[in-house]
């Protein structure tokens, strides 16, 4: 099946800015993630927007990828690079070779998978911080064998076919003429080592799959969508080379009471007809507690009282946000006959007299005997 355009996918133009770039995967990460979407195919379009931010997030794979579409990054076009892309690749990605003596060495150390960690917190919890433990279900070495994949005792042997290089050289007849390419061995699929007395807890394998229970700290400040690096508690690495990275994602839970727009809070304030009018000082919550706010008469519905410094630390430490009231004037629904009569004597010495609604035709009638 082949594979759709990366641009295409994040939805974004091939002169997009990295920022733009970066604003597509976030916003379309968060629709698809198999976390919050259960629909199907939802993981499916999940891992095709993964595979297409790493691409083009990365100005050299994004070049590469411009010039030669998937091919290119996939290839390792490096323009001369330890790990470039010499002309005998072009060859290999014809004729299933595995590249010549510039391929990377299949027993060098490597670093291992990230894993990614959705965690859902409360409102607070992201304002404030919090430390807090979770469990991960990950590879982890085997303790048997200490992730050699042999029997205690004994130890992995040098593969006889590929003499330890992982490789095998293969020579084919070509219309370019005869090519010599290297490929994986078969025998041991690549490693350079062979088993013959397993590990009877990880079959030969080294590793194990576990559920492991990890300390996280939220940062104060963190917002919704934004992620964590837990350094070295991804999967295990492979020929001795380090362990991967725990990237943690949060989703923050909504607050009834506040909205957050980045490092600042939105309060709406609820203000009855003489609050508003004659003026008051109430106590308002924000995330910090509670405050004393002066309402000036004559206030008007959606106007903005601004609480500089009561917002939210900025994850980053670049100071604090502000709280923000937005004021909400409320008209009563139902009213004593003596309320409506001192609206009315209002409305009378403001020369501004209102047709009631819903008035009974019995009250219509005696406004009308008394002339009013």
């Amino acid at each position: 099946m082949n594979k759709r355009d990366y641009y295409e996918v994040l939805g974004v133009s091939k002169s997009a800015t990295q920022d733009e770039i970066k604003k597509a995967y976030r916003k379309l990460s968060k629709q698809f993630h198999p976390d919050i979407n259960k629909e199907a195919g939802a993981e499916e379009k999940f891992k095709e927007l993964s595979e297409a931010y790493e691409i083009l997030s990365d100005e050299q794979k994004r070049s590469a990828y411009d010039q030669f579409g998937h091919a290119g990054p996939n290839q390792g076009f490096g323009g001369g690079s330890a790990d470039g892309f010499g002309f005998e690749d072009i060859f290999s990605s014809f004729f299933g070779g595995g590249g010549g003596s510039r391929r990377r060495d299949p027993n060098a150390p490597r670093k291992g998978n990230d894993l990614q960690y959705s965690m859902t917190i409360e409102f607070g919890e992201a304002v404030f911080g919090k430390e807090k433990e979770i469990e991960v279900s990950k590879e982890e070495n085997c303790e048997t064998c200490a992730g050699s994949g042999a029997k205690p005792g004994t130890q992995p042997e040098k593969c006889s076919h590929c003499n330890g290089h992982g490789q095998v050289n293969v020579t084919q007849d070509t219309p370019f003429g005869r090519v010599q390419t290297k490929r994986a061995c078969n025998h041991c699929q690549g490693t350079g080592k062979l088993i013959k007395d397993k590990c009877a807890t990880c079959h030969g394998k080294g590793t194990v799959h576990k559920r492991k229970k990890i300390k996280v700290t939220i940062p104060a400040g963190v917002d919704d969508g934004q992620q964590l690096r837990v350094s070295g508690q991804g999967e295990p690495g492979v020929n001795g080379g380090p362990a991967g990275d725990l990237y943690i994602v949060f989703r923050v839970k909504a607050d009834p009471r506040f909205e957050r727009d980045g490092d600042d809070v939105y309060y709406e304030l609820p203000l009855t007809y003489a609050q508003a009018a004659l003026g008051d000082e109430i106590e308002v919550p924000t995330v910090q507690g509670k405050v004393k706010l002066k309402i000036p008469a004559g206030t008007q519905s959606q106007a903005n009282f601004r609480l500089k410094g009561k917002g939210i630390k900025n994850v980053h430490g670049y100071g604090v946000g502000d709280q923000h009231v937005i004021v909400k004037v409320i008209t009563p629904k139902k009213l004593t006959e003596k309320q409506k009569q001192l609206l009315r004597e209002f409305a009378e010495i403001s020369g501004d007299i209102p047709e009631e609604q819903g008035s009974s035709l019995f009250d219509k009638i005696k406004k009308t005997l008394k002339g009013e």
